[in-house]
């Protein structure tokens, strides 16, 4: 009974301080981070690159950065409702194309579910895509 006890204070105090439920480690999402910043800037001066910047991602309709050309895969998805959570973007770093695609399918688009996102760089490992989004969350004032 008590680690049950445990277990449902520890979820509360994870819940109550804004965080995900699932393992995450800034700095060592800053380390992998730095693979992105081929194409992508981030913090409060952050500029438009290959890719858009990153800073308040979180909570941001999908294709919408003012200035970016997004591929209209990306903004079919953010017309469709596609807003970037934590584990949004978890899932679309697996593989951003077919994401979108599944995305659109899933909420009755399939007619928009063509062609590919700008984004071909692909992290399969899990924990460093965790990584990734708690080093973006650090500039993020939507949550």
């Amino acid at each position: 009974m008590k680690s049950i006890n445990a277990a449902v204070i520890a979820t509360g105090l994870v819940l109550a301080m804004g965080g995900s439920a699932f393992a995450q480690d800034a700095t060592k999402g800053k380390s992998t981070f730095n693979q992105c910043m081929a194409c992508h800037r981030i913090g409060p001066d952050a500029k438009a690159l290959v890719g858009p910047p990153l800073t308040d991602v979180i909570g941001r309709t999908a294709g919408t950065f003012a200035g970016f050309a997004y591929s209209n895969l990306m903004k079919d998805a953010g017309a469709a409702g596609l807003v970037w959570t934590d584990q949004e973007i978890v899932d679309y770093l697996v593989n951003p194309s077919a994401y979108l695609k599944k995305f659109l399918t899933d909420k009755g688009k399939a007619d928009k579910a063509t062609g590919s996102s700008k984004m071909v760089y692909m992290l399969a490992n899990e924990d460093q895509r965790k990584n990734v989004v708690a080093y973006v969350a650090t500039f993020s004032t939507k949550k």
